[in-house]
């Protein structure tokens, strides 16, 4: 049985999904996209894209009653990887300031992200 995870602390979905699920001992976040949840706006660096990104699954993780150090998978998907030293010092920095663990993680650029952004990032978080 899955549980709809939904938190007004990150982006409502802009299309047929869900902020996140719950199965069994998982949460799945569907990719979150750097829009800042309270303004609507989205940072204009990758930098800052990847903060907003990751404080978005940190919201839906907390929803559904774990944290950043349960996060066990995370997916990077990216504009333009000559951006990735930024995306790195954000995503570093991000993990180093909650005292989490850093989760196994993939990479890849893609040709085009819904509105335009640099950056859209989804995570597994796993409670055992």
């Amino acid at each position: 049985m899955t549980t709809v995870i939904t938190t007004e602390n990150a982006p409502q979905a802009i299309g047929p999904y869900i902020q996140g699920a719950q199965a069994g001992n998982f949460i799945f976040t569907s990719g979150q996209l750097p829009i800042n949840p309270q303004t609507g706006s989205i940072p204009e660096c990758a930098e800052g894209q990847t903060r907003q990104s990751l404080e978005n699954i940190q919201a839906i993780i907390e929803a559904g009653g774990l944290t950043v150090d349960n996060i066990c998978k995370m997916t990077i998907f990216v504009k333009d990887l000559n951006e990735f030293a930024a995306i790195n010092n954000a995503y570093a920095e991000f993990f180093t300031q909650r005292n989490a663990s850093l989760p196994a993680r993939s990479c890849v650029e893609v040709s085009r992200l819904p509105k335009d952004v640099k950056v859209e990032i989804e995570a597994v978080a796993w409670q055992g």
